[in-house]
């Protein structure tokens, strides 16, 4: 009975020693398949790789997105661009970033060279505006310059009407007039827009708000351009915005007189491919 018992315990023993191997090998076969996983999962398609790899290096290289800002094209060759002036002094045109070559060949597309005609007649259009005002010593009434949108001509309120009132001044009407020549061959769209500082339109005002008095004053330049010069009224747009896009700080007598006017905005029919 004893050498049984101690036979038996041997048996035991050597059984509990040897179940680390089965452990061992549960391990080893697990690492074998997580590896053959990694393996499998780090393996490239390479016509799928270069595809990608072909698109992202297109996108990058081509720039910006195309954005559409309407139906026009412009005509005219490839010219400048200056993002804005400080207050009381126009802009002066420069040149404008060349477009990127639409093939590997560097032959241009359709679209670029549409974009470069168009960089051309508004860098053309700006050097007129430009030096009208320096001509005519406007300097401190109306202000010129390149902006995302388009070539922006802004227009003091106190050039264009009397206070509170949307009737356009006398003396305003020659650069108006200047203006819609410039405008009847440019082939974009011109959006007019009326704006004002924050003060409340007067008591005895006709119009009940300044948004009333910002759209009005767009209006009586759109309608000068229309029925004075008859120019295309498919060229136009305008809109009266009141004190809701500020050009200077309200809370000084010159960020508000800074505030009160009209912008004309030449917009950009293309954006840089």
């Amino acid at each position: 009975m004893k050498r049984r018992g101690r036979q038996s315990r041997r048996t035991e023993g050597r059984e509990n020693r040897d179940r680390w191997m089965i452990t061992y090998a549960d391990l080893i076969t697990l690492l074998l398949i997580f590896f053959v996983i990694l393996y499998a999962m780090s393996s490239l398609d390479t016509e799928k790789y270069k595809q990608v790899s072909g698109s992202l290096s297109q996108t990058f290289a081509n720039g910006n997105p195309v954005l559409e800002g309407g139906n026009g094209v412009l005509d005219g060759q490839k010219g400048g661009s200056q993002n804005g002036q400080p207050e009381g002094a126009t802009a002066a045109p420069s040149a404008a970033p060349s477009a990127s070559p639409g093939t590997d060949t560097g032959t241009p597309t359709a679209r670029e060279i549409a974009f470069r005609e168009q960089e051309a007649k508004l860098s053309a259009l700006m050097g007129v505006i430009t030096k009208y005002v320096e001509d005519n010593n406007l300097g401190d009434q109306i202000f010129v310059a390149d902006k995302p949108q388009g070539i922006a001509i802004t227009l003091s309120d106190r050039f264009l009407f009397d206070v509170g009132k949307a009737e356009l001044k006398s003396p305003a009407l020659p650069a108006l007039r200047q203006l819609s020549g410039l405008f009847r061959g440019i082939g974009a769209t011109v959006s007019i827009e009326g704006h004002t500082d924050n003060t409340p339109v007067s008591a005895g005002s006709r119009y009940s708000d300044n948004w009333e008095l910002s759209g009005a004053r767009a209006l009586s330049v759109l309608r000068f351009f229309l029925d004075n010069e008859r120019l295309d009224p498919d060229m136009f747009q305008y809109a009266g915005y009141a004190d809701t896009k500020p050009a200077a700080d309200n809370a000084t007598a010159a960020g508000r007189q800074k505030n009160r006017r009209v912008e004309l905005i030449v917009l950009r029919q293309l954006q840089e491919e």
